[in-house]
């Protein structure tokens, strides 16, 4: 998986139709996995992560 791609916060946020403190929020409590990066990088969710977000009954966000 070395070549997976890496969404930024604004990217799910337009994708998911929601705000990007939502997003933020989603990766503070730890219902999405993401990783912080320091300085102007912020926050970057594999794209594998977002979809066991979207596919998880738990998040209430699940997609059918």
């Amino acid at each position: 998986m070395a070549d997976e791609r890496w969404f930024t916060v604004a990217e799910i946020a337009a994708l998911l139709k929601t705000q990007e403190k939502t997003v933020r929020q989603w990766l503070r409590d730890g219902k999405l996995k993401g990783r912080a990066f320091s300085g102007r990088m912020g926050w970057r969710v594999r794209e594998s992560d977002l979809e066991a977000f979207l596919n998880d009954d738990n998040t209430g966000n699940a997609v059918a």
